[in-house]
């Protein structure tokens, strides 16, 4: 049943190559425990008391409680369709709840720093200098994921419009606006990756390799990497701090919550809403500073 499972959310649910592996490995770890303590075979027979004793070991062996939570998540589902396909009378999972974790505050770069870096740190001017600055464009000017940036294709850019049509999670599409001035950046890019490869680009998609062909996420993280290590003393420096910053200049600047959500592609707000502590952060500081009673 477990193929079964793992069929359905590949073809019908359609999750990311990366979420369905998450998956397997996560009901792969569960089945090795229910077979070393209780000899048990089959996932779907397994009790609360059986998942319940899996969760306790996975905190014990220090496991960090956002992945301890994944893997709950993951026997949710799991569970959840086996009831469906009447496979078990009873969901296990019914009485099992995720740990409590503290919120984390969304690491981002302050504005001043992405103006140096976009504005005054020097690229080459050749294809290689132009693609890295498109990608840190593309990614702090339209917030957009790793995997969306990667699968971003040359057909989904529209020069009248000046927007993006972005395929994100769960293959679900959206538009996002786009300033004159990296519209003006693609074009050159266009234009250069065209002297660069001739006929040998990759007709496809829009960032490509150092060698014309559809680029991968290593490099786009070796980009992020070496162009942010240039103006900020971050310790993490990746694409996905990239989207925190979009996010959290925005909202510092006035821009409706509900539109974020949208730009950023999220299902609900209360994902969104995670980069309000970034500004009450900033407003608390900006307090303390000023007014006479604080402190």
């Amino acid at each position: 049943m477990v193929s079964t499972f793992l069929e359905h959310i590949r073809y019908e649910k359609r999750l990311s190559h990366h979420t369905l592996t998450a998956y397997r490995i996560d009901i792969d770890q569960f089945q090795a425990y229910l077979k070393s303590q209780y000899e048990l075979e089959q996932p779907e027979q397994a009790t609360f008391h059986m998942i319940r004793s899996w969760i306790v070991s996975l905190v014990e062996t220090g496991l960090d409680k956002t992945s301890v939570n994944r893997k709950i998540a993951t026997l949710r589902s799991f569970f959840g369709f086996m009831l469906r396909r009447k496979v078990i009378a009873a969901d296990p999972m019914l009485k099992v709840s995720a740990l409590k974790t503290s919120k984390k505050i969304p690491v981002f770069v302050e504005e001043k720093p992405m103006e140096t870096l976009l504005d005054d740190v020097d690229f080459p001017d050749d294809f290689k200098g132009l693609r890295d600055k498109l990608v840190l464009e593309l990614l702090y000017g339209t917030g957009i994921r790793l995997a969306e940036l990667v699968g971003l294709k040359t057909a989904d850019v529209n020069l009248y419009e000046k927007t993006i049509t972005v395929l994100g999670k769960r293959n679900k599409h959206r538009i996002i606006p786009v300033p004159t001035p990296l519209f003006t950046l693609i074009q050159q890019y266009q234009q250069t990756k065209e002297m660069e490869f001739g006929a040998n680009a990759d007709p496809v998609f829009l960032i490509l390799s150092d060698q014309g062909v559809k680029s991968y996420p290593v490099l786009v993280q070796r980009i992020v990497k070496r162009y942010l290590g240039l103006v900020t003393t971050l310790e993490k420096k990746s694409p996905h701090v990239l989207r925190h910053t979009y996010a959290t200049h925005l909202l510092n600047r006035g821009a409706d919550l509900n539109a974020i959500k949208d730009l950023l592609g999220h299902s609900s707000l209360a994902a969104t809403q995670v980069y309000t502590h970034t500004t009450i952060d900033k407003l608390k500081k900006a307090y303390n500073q000023a007014h006479p009673k604080a402190g």
